[in-house]
């Protein structure tokens, strides 16, 4: 059995990046405002240790600024606190989040040396108005100098991307898609843009410059989005900002289609939308209709406020029962009749039946 993973998350908002992205506050997307000294590192290592399974599998994983901007000095201190962890055995990898031009031979010949074995870039768009407009700093060409880069190395390689940025639309958010498809990482992040306080998108917001995609709009485009991505074998490992202390309404979070389950609307629209093949290719209507699904999965499948059942239910006057089958994996569905048993690999429906 595969063994659980778990991240033992590091934040360093901005000490390695000198821009000012419109969408960006590290201290609220982090809710990190202490010093990042040597004695925090180790705290916050410990302090995870002691909490998670000694059969887990542990990553240690320096996000928010640009880690490999900050100082040399910095990064070899927090990198080499890590790699005492991974060599006594405690942890079983490193991870890091920059940007794309910050990445070059001799900086990643230093993460090597630290073991470094996952590397994340935030791309957020490969459209070059949509970059400009964010104040991003780089362009689309320094990604793909940065990714051929970090392959030369043998990285594990992730790229996160934002939808619904300032001059964004969805056909640029499918063509940034299929440029990173043509890029080839092993995972994706897809984050709707929110509007942050303390960001200048908030001024634009609020000066009438800047309109936030709605929640039904974040959730179709995500949705495109990761069907792109599934259908070219690369995994989407997250779909919107984890809920903190500070992303949140009423907190910081202005405006903008924030929901602390975002992935799972994606997931669970994506799953009626193969649902709703299934019943039209096998001409379910007018009779019961069982779902079975492991445990972790059925209530994406029912879908929030059992939106999927009662879409079913009322468009092909069914009456729908949800079981769990803990023998499947969180690819694979079951829908039985009184007359079929159909067995459905959601990836494989994907790759199969969508454009």
């Amino acid at each position: 059995m595969k063994k659980k993973m778990y991240i033992i998350p590091l934040f360093i908002p901005h000490l390695g990046c000198p821009f000012k992205c419109v969408f960006c506050n590290q201290n609220s997307i982090t809710g990190q405002q202490q010093e990042i000294t040597e004695e925090y590192v180790r705290q916050t290592i410990e302090t995870h240790l002691k909490t998670l399974p000694r059969d887990a599998e542990i990553e240690v994983s320096f996000f928010g600024g640009s880690f490999t901007g900050i100082p040399q000095d910095m990064q070899n201190l927090y990198l080499g606190i890590a790699k005492e962890y991974l060599d006594n055995g405690k942890i079983d990898a490193i991870r890091l989040s920059t940007r794309p031009d910050y990445i070059d031979t001799e900086i990643l010949q230093n993460l090597k040396r630290y073991k470094v074995s996952i590397i994340e870039l935030g791309v957020q768009s490969m459209d070059e108005e949509v970059l400009l407009k964010s104040r991003r700093g780089h362009t689309s060409e320094d990604v793909v100098k940065a990714v051929n880069l970090i392959r030369q190395y043998d990285f594990k390689l992730g790229l996160q991307i934002m939808i619904g940025l300032p001059g964004d639309n969805l056909e640029k958010s499918l063509n940034t898609a299929y440029k990173i498809v043509e890029l080839k990482p092993d995972f994706v992040r897809i984050y709707p843009t929110l509007v942050i306080k303390n960001t200048y998108l908030e001024r634009m917001y609020k000066e009438g410059r800047f309109f936030p995609l709605t929640l039904q709009e974040a959730v179709e485009i995500s949705k495109k989005m990761y069907i792109i991505f599934i259908k070219n074998n690369i995994d989407v490992i997250r779909i919107g900002l984890q809920t903190t202390e500070n992303i949140n309404y009423n907190k910081d979070v202005v405006a903008g289609p924030f929901h602390p389950a975002m992935g799972q609307l994606v997931e669970s629209s994506v799953i009626l939308d193969i649902l709703i093949r299934v019943f039209e290719d096998k001409n379910i209507r007018n009779t019961k209709v069982t779902i079975f699904s492991n445990e972790k999965r059925i209530s994406t499948i029912i879908g929030q406020k059992k939106f999927n059942k009662l879409f079913l239910e009322k468009k092909y006057n069914v009456k729908t029962e949800f079981k769990i089958l803990n023998s499947l994996t969180n690819d694979k569905i079951v829908v039985c009749t009184d007359k079929k048993i159909m067995r459905i690999s959601i990836t494989d429906f994907i790759k199969n039946n969508f454009g």
